[in-house]
């Protein structure tokens, strides 16, 4: 299952969960804007940054680690980038606050004594998702982290509740968001599983997500103008190109006219499975692989 990318979406839908789970948010958590950033020299690449509100200069910087596997090196690594993008960025930033999310204390590196003073230091929050407390009775975007962790028999139950709920708490844009990111974390989960099997295990399709909805209203707009069924299927392919052409550009930058070319010639489907492929993306070299894979 793919976390990382789950917690993407989480963080990039809603930028706050990350202070929902602190004890100590900043006054103005509501202003921070999530984003990933790489350090050069040597390089490193950080997928969880809060940057505050350039207004606030200097503020205070948020690093963010998701890790639902064991790693005996993960604290020289997170420390080690936090304090080099700090030390590359010190007239921006006036502090900095390290977060580590685990799934539970036992995923947690084993040897902490080099660490200790900065572990328990308030500049540092180990949050363990199995200790939060009761999935039902949670904020909404904090019970989405928690489903992550769930084992199967359990997760589609709380799927379900947390769907159901979502229609009565979360405003409409909300409520879109919540849908699609419960509907990621199913098919991540239940890889083995058909999208018809998913479907009736939540009660809802998912043709009928936000990016589908989008895609197949563009679809219609466009087949009621031409007439003809080839034009609902036309622009389904230019809206969900259109989508994953902006995705692209900015996950890895001005995209060369080579790839524009290529992007002209994948179908609906591919352009689908780009969209999905995407977001494990760090540079031109990642989707150009992608592409690789693809013709061969």
């Amino acid at each position: 299952m793919r976390r990382d990318s789950i917690f993407y979406k989480l963080f990039q839908q809603s930028p706050t969960l990350l202070f929902e789970l602190l004890t100590n948010p900043p006054e103005n958590a509501g202003e921070y804007r999530f984003d990933s950033v790489a350090v050069k020299e040597p390089k490193f690449e950080i997928d969880g940054v809060f940057l505050p509100p350039e207004s606030e200069n200097p503020g205070v910087v948020y690093f963010c680690e998701v890790q639902f596997q064991k790693d005996e090196r993960l604290y020289e690594r997170v420390f080690a980038e936090s304090w080099l993008y700090f030390y590359r960025n010190r007239d921006r930033f006036s502090n900095l606050h390290i977060v580590i999310i685990y799934p539970s204390r036992s995923l947690e590196q084993s040897d902490i004594r080099p660490y200790l003073s900065q572990l328990n230091s308030t500049q540092v929050n180990r949050i363990y998702l199995d200790e939060l407390g009761n999935i039902r009775q949670l904020p909404l975007w904090v019970a989405l982290t928690l489903l992550t962790t769930l084992e199967e028999e359990r997760t589609t139950e709380e799927a379900r509740y947390l769907l159901a709920r979502s229609q009565q708490e979360a405003p409409s844009p909300e409520n879109r968001a919540i849908i699609e990111l419960i509907t990621t974390i199913m098919v991540y989960k239940f890889e083995g599983k058909s999208q018809r099997e998913i479907e009736e295990m939540l009660g809802i399709t998912l043709r009928e997500t936000q990016v589908y909805r989008e895609i197949k209203q563009e679809g219609r707009e466009e087949g009621r103008e031409e007439g003809r069924e080839e034009g609902r299927e036309e622009g389904r392919e230019v809206e969900a190109r259109s989508l994953i052409l902006r995705q692209l550009t900015r996950k890895v930058g001005e995209l060369p006219q080579v790839v524009l070319e290529r992007m002209e010639t994948l179908s609906l489907e591919q352009l689908e499975n780009l969209g999905e492929a995407l977001l494990d993306f760090t540079s031109m070299a990642d989707l150009q692989a992608w592409l690789t894979v693809l013709e061969g």
